[in-house]
């Protein structure tokens, strides 16, 4: 058929149906790219048909921007050759010059900015009825975008990496990159999501970091009086003790009180038969981050450990209920409530114990003082000034303005802090 035999009104409905299949290809490509990748694999196992279509295009993407770049070019440049045709028949020679003005408006209006947009905002929807018009018109123009894309791909080779790996590889996260989507873009409960993002810190925290310090064990010495350790044994609330003589780095085993219990009643248990009673004690190096020593705790069956440093001596005590509470939050309603080492004041300031754990202040007030160095805040004030102070004295760090009030044995025993405005 020959151009000129068709009438304008003719030309301009067909130019009018080039401009709608310029938008289906633009919007197509947008939706394509815009699909979550993790979203369209949930409803590839759900059984979705249009999820599976996409997901088998988008597995060759050069294959997909193929197919669409032909159909949307084809239609681009025949709808300007159109558009340059009525131009000429309207307008005279000026018609050369506007016809391109115009048709290139009209593509950029409604051919490119509208149908993206709606494509990046609802992307499935438009995707997954596109798939039944790609798919089998990239098994018709087969050989045209294998050859295009051969030849585009032989272009682009210097000056793509070597070590380019495939598509599952693009799509796989770092734990950074994870950690991100959960905090922003996972519709969770706020319980769920902190612990999800709790499971995802516990390559970066350590048993040092949250272990019992050995000032602070509870154990039995097998040396004291057995009625001494009797009255110990059943006023405890801790169900597993360590069991030491002299000092606990001369470790004799871990006693678990129900093993015990039935001896509490009647006082005749010696100190041969509580030994008896006792497990082997398990050690590990206080660096073990705490996703392996959950795991470790899991195949050796056990509960408490003894952290060790790199000369062997006891630092502390590591439980697995430490661990999971690092992921699931406090057991307890109160968790301020329940650290002795902090009392609020009045003017809104806090005495805090200097030996108290970092960590356990962050997380009883909220604050985010640093944790990277020293575990106490004794530990930081020292660090910050350099120095044991000789008397009290005030300092700042990062938001915290603190005064120490109580200097003992070469520790500062009480500290008063709050948080500057």
């Amino acid at each position: 058929m020959n151009i000129a035999d068709l009438s304008s009104e003719t030309l301009a409905l067909i130019v009018a149906a080039l401009v709608v299949m310029s938008a289906y290809f633009s919007g197509s490509e947008t939706a394509m790219v815009a699909l979550n990748r993790y979203r369209l694999r949930h409803l590839v196992k759900q059984g979705h048909r249009g999820a599976s279509k996409a997901d088998r295009l988008l597995q060759r993407p050069d294959r997909l921007l193929g197919v669409i770049l032909i159909g949307n070019n084809l239609v681009n440049f025949t709808a300007a050759s159109l558009a340059t045709v009525l131009g000429i028949r309207w307008l005279g020679d000026l018609g050369v010059v506007v016809a391109p003005v115009a048709i290139t408006m009209i593509f950029l209006v409604f051919s490119e900015v509208a149908p993206k947009t709606v494509a990046a905002r609802r992307p499935e929807p438009i995707a997954f009825r596109s798939v039944y018009v790609l798919e089998p018109l990239l098994k018709l123009l087969y050989p045209l975008v294998l050859f295009i894309n051969s030849f585009s791909n032989l272009l682009v080779k210097p000056f793509l990496p070597k070590d380019v790996e495939g598509a599952s590889s693009r799509d796989s996260l770092t734990a950074e990159e994870l950690r991100t989507v959960v905090n922003e873009g996972v519709v969770l409960p706020k319980q769920g999501q902190s612990m999800m993002l709790s499971i995802l810190d516990l390559d970066t925290v350590s048993v040092d970091d949250i272990m019992v310090p050995r000032s602070e064990i509870v154990g039995i010495d097998i040396d004291e009086p057995m009625n001494d350790i009797l009255n110990q044994l059943a006023s405890s609330q801790h169900t597993r003790l360590p069991v030491y003589k002299d000092n606990i780095d001369n470790m004799l085993g871990v006693l678990h009180l129900r093993r015990v219990a039935r001896y509490l009643q009647s006082a005749e248990m010696t100190k041969a038969e509580l030994l008896q009673l006792t497990e082997e004690p398990y050690y590990v190096p206080e660096a073990t981050p705490l996703h392996t020593q959950l795991i470790n705790f899991q195949k050796e069956k056990k509960r408490i450990a003894m952290v060790v440093n790199e000369y062997g001596d006891v630092r502390g005590i590591v439980t697995l209920e430490d661990i999971l509470e690092e992921i699931v939050g406090e057991f307890t309603t109160d968790f301020a409530a329940n650290i002795p080492e902090i009392h609020p004041q009045e003017d809104g300031s806090f005495l805090i114990d200097g030996l108290a754990v970092l960590r356990d202040i962050n997380r009883a007030l909220g604050w985010d003082l640093p944790t990277q160095g020293p575990k106490t805040l004794n530990g930081l004030v020292l660090e910050h000034l350099e120095m044991l102070p000789e008397s009290n004295l005030c300092l700042r760090i990062d938001d915290y303005l603190i005064e120490t009030l109580q200097i003992k044995d070469n520790v500062i025993r009480t500290l008063k802090i709050r948080r500057a405005e």
